[in-house]
């Protein structure tokens, strides 16, 4: 297959400037909330109170932004929700200084945040394929992946800190301005209509572009391999929600690794580096490899995020499991992200993303929660022993799933081509 040009046009590359600049902006924010909840004396419920409120968005109103998305003009929603969020962080700064924020406020400005997001993360996917030709889009996938790795993981959060060290009005101010900058970029861009994409497998009618909110969730549980993926995605992320609530408690003192804070975070910055250079060598990685054996091994990363707790496995063993799971896990939002696109109708798209990530992200606060039940009820190592079975069942079920589809043609330009002739 030809090889393209690095480039994938100017339209794409202010998408990604704005990408860069939003993530930035998110990673800041994120951050700085909860030191602004204790800035007002909130007590430790009333700071997870303020978590939560940031995460209530996706299963709540998940649905409702993908209806959204594909009604209006996406590079206008774009920019008029990061022009909101930018207010929204004037506001909290403005109260920060006056002396008038207050918890409810916080809380407040936390669920617009939210809503927000699922906002600008649906837009997002939704528009790469109005400003990248079929051929590029895994590349451009890859490229918005390793972005957001950078901005949102590795450089926003000791930003956000390093500000906040100073006054927490600099680290929201800064926040609210890189809101803004990121509209610069989407001004840029310049939307194509996509072609009309492919026809169900029963034969029948395009799902109409007037569907209602569940247009989005009916069509991708009637597209097999959409569906099988967005399953599969979500019992992943039951693994993934365990890990995420109870490492820490394992990892750091006086847990059985016992390492400090520092070194914790050290862990954790390891991992969203691999995240970073797989992203950055995925399409090498799926020309040498294939795509199903790509995620095969995510698969197996998945077992390796938990396991070596399970087992009461060293430290290095531990940072290395998680090094992969993080590598492993960016590979997957990228081809699975490149899946969906070729095999979901443009008009639709929005609607399906959200409804992808309600059912893969409505797991995880329940799983947490579930997670804290059992390292309560037992202790972590048998929650970590239980996520570990749970993730070889996935395993086993997945591999024949994967080597019986053909999921590369649905990462193939020509094959897509094909599909909309």
């Amino acid at each position: 297959m030809r090889v393209l040009p690095a480039s994938l046009g100017r339209s794409f590359n202010g998408l990604w400037f704005g990408t860069g600049a939003a993530n930035l902006g998110d990673g800041m924010a994120l951050f700085v909330l909860p030191l602004l909840a204790l800035a007002v004396d909130a007590s430790p419920g009333g700071v997870a109170a303020v978590t939560t409120a940031l995460t209530l968005a996706w299963p709540i109103f998940g649905l409702h932004a993908g209806w959204i998305v594909d009604r209006v003009d996406r590079r206008a929603l774009l920019s008029g929700v990061n022009i909101v969020r930018a207010l929204v962080l004037v506001g909290l700064t403005a109260g920060h200084l006056t002396g008038t924020l207050s918890l409810p406020l916080l809380l407040a400005a936390a669920v617009l945040l939210g809503v927000g997001e699922t906002l600008v993360d649906t837009a997002l996917t939704s528009t790469i394929p109005s400003v990248v030709e079929p051929a590029g889009r895994g590349r451009a996938n890859a490229r918005i992946e390793a972005t957001i790795n950078v901005t949102n993981q590795l450089v926003g959060p000791p930003l956000a800190g390093l500000l906040a060290g100073l006054a927490l009005a600099m680290a929201t101010g800064v926040s609210a301005g890189l809101y803004v900058l990121a509209v610069a970029g989407i001004a840029a861009m310049t939307l194509r209509r996509p072609p009309a994409g492919p026809l169900p497998e029963d034969g029948g009618p395009r799902a109409a572009g007037s569907g209602g909110v569940v247009a989005g969730f009916l069509h991708l549980w009637r597209q097999p391999v959409v569906r099988a993926i967005t399953l599969f995605t979500a019992a992943m992320n039951v693994v993934w929600a365990a890990a995420t609530a109870l490492l820490v408690v394992y990892a750091v003192r006086p847990g059985p690794l016992g390492l400090t804070a520092a070194q914790y975070g050290l862990l954790l910055t390891a991992m969203a580096v691999g995240g970073l250079l797989s992203s950055m060598v995925v399409e090498r990685l799926r020309r040498r490899f294939g795509v199903t054996t790509l995620l095969i091994a995510d698969a197996v990363g998945t077992v390796l995020l938990v396991a070596p707790v399970a087992f009461d496995a060293p430290v290095w063993a531990v940072a290395a499991g998680a090094v992969v799971a993080g590598a492993g896990s960016s590979i997957w939002r990228i081809l699975v992200a490149t899946i969906r696109q070729n095999l979901s109708p443009p008009e639709l798209l929005g609607r399906i993303y959200s409804a992808s990530r309600v059912l893969s992200w409505g797991v995880i606060p329940v799983s947490a929660a579930l997670a804290g039940v059992g390292a309560e009820l037992f202790d972590v190592r048998t929650v970590f022993a239980v996520a570990t079975g749970l993730a070889l069942l996935i395993l086993a079920v997945f591999v024949p799933f994967a080597r019986r589809t053909d999921l590369s043609a649905a990462m193939e330009a020509d094959q897509e081509h094909r599909a909309l002739a």
